[in-house]
């Protein structure tokens, strides 16, 4: 995609090009979407009600950047409403780690390495247990750290929720089943990756989301 729009930019100088790239967008009525996306209709999410995720795998690469939703939409408004040109990430402090997560939540790191993440979810995902195959943990095995500088001095954008606060929100969420009346965010009982969804033979992970 970024070599299109370079193409774009090249072919049409007189276009105005933004690219935002955010980090994990956080809400609370993300509940219901964020959990049949990525752990799928036999998790126990409403024990997260407690605050508590008792055991989190780690691995020195696992990271992950996130930012609120209410900020993403502010990112987009000042680029479409500004003059800026290029490309902004957008994240919010602090980077979340396995070892921050564990001990906000009241749990335990269990140290995973790497090729037993990767396998583990290879097979859980071939088997419909859950809904994310091994390339998402490639992907955060792999994901750069990314630096929102740019967006602070040439959008003016500041996150006014830090990602920490983002994550509580959307563990509230999911423990509430949260969601909003849009495709995305639905909480139709019978997608996949809700346990109605599993008596429509639509398992988590295959198919059409919607």
């Amino acid at each position: 995609m970024e070599a299109l729009l370079d193409g774009l930019e090249g072919e049409h100088p007189a276009v105005r090009v933004v690219r935002l790239r955010p980090g994990l967008i956080f809400q609370r009525a993300a509940g219901v979407e964020i959990t049949r996306y990525f752990l799928g209709p036999l998790a126990p999410v409403r024990l997260l009600r407690f605050g508590r995720i008792p055991l989190v795998p780690t691995n020195r690469r696992l990271r992950m950047q996130a930012v609120h939703a209410d900020d993403v939409a502010d990112a987009y408004a000042r680029a479409v409403l500004g003059d800026a040109r290029g490309a902004f990430n957008l994240a919010a402090d602090p980077v979340l780690t396995p070892e921050l997560v564990a001990r906000q939540f009241h749990g335990w790191t269990v140290p995973v390495a790497a090729p037993v993440l990767r396998v583990a979810a290879a097979l859980t995902w071939r088997a419909r247990l859950q809904p994310v195959d091994a390339g998402w943990v490639e992907l955060g095995l792999n994901a750069p750290l990314m630096s929102s500088e740019r967006a602070e001095s040439e959008l003016g954008w500041v996150p006014r929720i830090d990602a920490l606060t983002a994550l509580k929100e959307l563990i509230v969420g999911m423990a509430g089943g949260d969601h909003t009346a849009s495709p995305p965010l639905s909480g139709a009982p019978t997608l996949p990756g809700r346990p109605e969804g599993l008596l429509e033979a639509r398992p988590p992970g295959q198919g059409n989301p919607y």
